[in-house]
C-alpha cells in the first residue's frame, strides 16, 4: 500500500487506462479483429483457385512459420508493456519505433475504406426487407432493358469485383450493383457525384462504429459479446441451409478436391503467406493494443494459440457455407463451377446476392446474409480504429487521458475518416475503393512491417531478454520454437515473400479491363510506401539526432537508441496492473 501512495500522478493515470474486465472480453475482442471479411469472401475462393485441399499445405506452412510467431509477439509486446502500437516500440526499442508509425499509417488508411464494406452491406440490407428482392428483376429504374437471369458468365481474378458480361446482354444483379448501388462512371478520371444514399449508410456505420469504443475497453468489452458470437450464428445457419440445396455437393467438391500440381505454382504460395497476414490482423497494432489491456500474468501463449487455431477453422467451415451455395447456383444455371465462383465484394454483392434470389424466401436469406457481412465487418473496424486511438492516446496521455478529451478525439478520427471514405461513395468512388484496398494494406506493405518486427525483436532487443519478459507474465518460457521462428524462419520467410511480390508485381485492372491512367498508380504507391516510408526515415532521424552517434564510435549512444527506454520505465507501465495484487514483481530487464 506504501508503494501505492508514492506513486506520481503519471502513473496512477496509467493505471486508469483500464483493463479488461475477463479474460472472455479479451478472447472475443481479438475474435471480432481477426474473423472478418477476408474469412468469409477471400480463404475459401484461394483455397478453391490454388488446388482445394492442397492449398492448406502452404497456407498451415505460413500459418507456423510467419502467423503464429508474429501473433503472439504482438500480443505479448502490448501485455508486456500495457502500451499502444507506436510507444510499445518506444519503450522496447526506440531505434525501431518508426514501426509503430508506419503501422498506425496503414491503419489510418485501412480505417477510411474499409468500413465503406459495412455502407455497402448497410445499403443491400436496406433493401432486403421486401417480398421481391430488387437485384431479381428487370423492371426497375435502373435496369437497361438489356439484362436477362440467365444469360451472365462470371469471371475472378483477386479480390476485385470480377466479371464479364456477354456482348449483348447483362444481369439484374450486376446492374443493381453498378447501376443502383455504386452508378459507376467511366473511370477514375470521371469521380461525378456523391452517391447520397450510401453516404448516409456510411453515416450510420461510423455512429455504430463509434458508440462500440467511446468508453473504451469497458464498452468495447461489453459489445463483442454480440458483434464477435452472433456472425456465428449467421454462419451456421447459412451453412445448414447451404448443405441442404441441390447442387451443393458440387460447390464443395470444387471447394476441397486436391490438385498437387498447383504447388508448383510460385503464386500459390505467394497466396497463402499473404492470406496469414490479412486474416490474422498482424502488423496493424490492434493485437498490441487489445494484449495492452491485459492482466499482466494473463496465460497470452494459450490464448495466441487457441484464437490462432478457432481463425484458421472458422475460415475452412465458412468454404463450406459459401461454395455450397455457389454450387446451387451453378447447379441452377447449369454452368460450370468456375463461372460463378468470386471473390472479395464481387463474392458478397453480385454472386452471393444472385444465388439468394434463387431461394424460397430469398428476402430472409439475404437479411441473415448481409447482417453477418456487417457485423463481421464492424468489429474488425472497431478494433482497428481503437488500434489508433490507443497508440495517440498513449503518446500523450496527459492530454488525453483528461475527462472526455479520449472521446473529443475519438469522434475527430471517426468524423475525418469519414470525410475521407466519401470521396470512395462518388460515381467513381468504387476504382479509388480498389486503389486502396491493393495498395495501402497490401500484403507487401504488411510484410514488410513483419521483416522488421522480427529483427527489432529478435536481434537487437533480444529474442532471449524477451523470453525472459514472457517468462516473467506467464510463468514459464513457451517451447524454442517461437523463438527460432523470430530469430531465423520468420525474417526469411517473410524477405522471400516480399521479394517474390516485387518480382510477380503487376499493375491493378479493375474488372481485369479497365487501366489506371498513370497517375492513378503514382498515388497507389504513394499509399504503399507511406507506411513503409517511416521505419527508415525515422532510423535516419534517431541516428542523426542520438548526441555523439556520427563523431565517434559511440557505444553508450547506440545502446541508448536500440535497448529499453528505462528499466523503471518499462517495468512501472508493464506492471502497473498488478499493483492491486501486492505489488510490483522484479523481471529480467538486464542490458548485457
Amino acid at each position: 500500500r506504501a508503494s501505492l501512495m508514492g506513486r506520481t500522478a503519471t502513473e496512477v493515470k496509467m493505471q486508469e487506462r483500464g483493463q479488461w474486465s475477463n479474460k472472455l472480453e479479451f478472447i472475443l475482442s481479438v475474435m471480432g479483429s481477426i474473423i472478418g471479411l477476408g474469412n468469409m469472401w477471400r480463404f475459401p475462393y484461394l483455397c478453391y483457385k490454388n488446388g482445394g485441399g492442397a492449398f492448406l499445405i502452404p497456407y498451415l506452412i505460413f500459418l507456423f512459420t510467419c502467423g503464429v510467431p508474429v501473433f503472439f509477439l504482438e500480443t505479448a509486446l502490448g501485455q508486456y508493456t500495457s502500451q499502444g502500437g507506436i510507444t510499445c516500440w518506444r519503450m522496447i526499442c526506440p531505434l525501431f519505433e518508426g514501426l509503430g508509425y508506419g503501422t498506425q499509417v496503414i491503419v489510418a488508411l485501412l480505417n477510411s475504406y474499409y468500413i465503406v464494406v459495412l455502407a455497402w452491406g448497410i445499403f443491400y440490407l436496406s433493401f432486403s426487407f421486401t417480398w421481391e428482392l430488387p437485384w431479381s428483376t428487370c423492371n426497375n429504374t435502373w435496369n437497361t432493358g438489356k439484362s436477362t437471369n440467365n444469360n451472365v458468365i462470371f469471371s475472378n481474378m483477386n479480390d476485385s469485383i470480377n466479371h464479364i458480361v456477354t456482348q449483348n446482354s447483362t444481369s439484374p444483379v450486376i446492374e443493381f450493383w453498378e447501376r443502383r448501388a455504386l452508378r459507376l462512371s467511366p473511370g477514375i478520371d470521371h469521380m461525378g457525384s456523391l452517391n447520397w444514399d450510401l453516404a448516409i449508410c456510411l453515416a450510420i456505420a461510423w455512429v455504430l462504429c463509434y458508440f462500440c469504443i467511446w468508453k473504451g475497453v469497458k464498452s468495447t468489452g461489453k459489445v463483442v459479446y454480440f458483434t464477435a458470437t452472433f456472425p456465428y450464428l449467421m454462419l451456421i445457419v447459412l451453412l445448414i441451409r447451404g448443405v441442404t440445396l441441390p447442387g451443393a455437393d458440387l460447390g464443395i467438391k470444387f471447394y476441397l478436391y486436391p490438385d498437387l500440381s498447383r504447388l508448383a505454382d510460385p503464386q500459390v504460395w505467394m497466396d497463402a503467406g499473404t492470406q496469414i497476414f490479412f486474416s490474422y490482423a498482424i502488423c496493424l497494432g490492434s493485437l498490441t493494443a487489445l494484449g495492452s489491456y491485459n492482466k499482466y500474468n494473463n496465460n497470452c501463449y494459450k490464448d495466441c494459440l487457441a484464437l490462432c487455431f478457432l481463425n484458421s477453422g472458422t475460415s475452412f467451415v465458412a468454404g463450406f457455407a459459401i461454395f455450397s451455395i455457389l454450387g446451387f447456383m451453378a447447379y441452377e444455371q447449369d454452368v460450370p463451377i468456375s463461372e460463378v465462383a468470386e471473390s472479395g465484394p464481387g463474392l458478397a454483392f453480385i454472386a452471393y446476392p444472385r444465388a439468394v434470389a434463387m431461394m424460397p424466401f430469398s428476402p430472409l436469406w439475404a437479411c441473415f446474409f448481409f447482417i453477418m457481412i456487417i457485423l463481421l465487418g464492424l468489429d474488425s473496424q472497431f478494433v482497428c480504429v481503437e488500434s489508433l486511438t490507443t497508440a495517440v492516446v498513449d503518446m500523450y496521455p496527459e492530454v488525453f487521458r483528461r475527462k472526455h478529451c479520449r472521446e473529443l478525439f475519438l469522434a475527430v478520427v471517426s468524423f475525418v475518416s469519414f470525410l475521407m471514405g466519401l470521396v470512395m461513395l462518388m460515381e467513381g468512388g468504387m476504382y479509388v475503393f480498389q486503389l486502396m484496398d491493393y495498395y495501402a494494406a497490401s500484403g507487401m506493405c504488411l510484410l514488410f512491417m513483419a521483416i522488421f518486427e522480427t529483427v527489432s525483436i529478435a536481434w537487437v532487443y533480444g529474442a532471449d531478454r524477451f523470453y525472459d519478459n514472457i517468462e516473467d507474465m506467464i510463468g514459464y518460457r513457451p517451447g524454442p520454437y517461437i523463438k527460432y521462428c523470430w530469430m531465423f524462419i520468420t525474417p526469411a520467410t517473410c524477405i522471400a515473400t516480399f521479394a517474390f511480390s516485387l518480382i510477380k508485381y503487376t499493375p491493378l485492372k479493375y474488372n481485369n479491363v479497365y487501366v489506371y491512367p498513370w497517375w492513378g498508380y503514382v498515388i497507389g504507391w504513394l499509399l504503399a510506401l507511406a507506411s513503409m516510408v517511416c521505419i527508415p526515415f525515422w532510423i535516419i532521424y534517431k541516428l542523426s539526432t542520438t548526441e555523439g552517434m556520427f563523431r565517434e564510435v559511440n557505444l553508450h549512444s547506440f545502446a541508448h537508441i536500440t535497448f529499453p527506454v528505462d528499466k523503471t520505465t518499462v517495468l512501472r507501465s508493464a506492471k502497473v496492473n498488478t499493483c492491486n495484487r501486492g505489488g510490483i514483481r522484479h523481471t529480467r530487464l538486464e542490458t548485457h
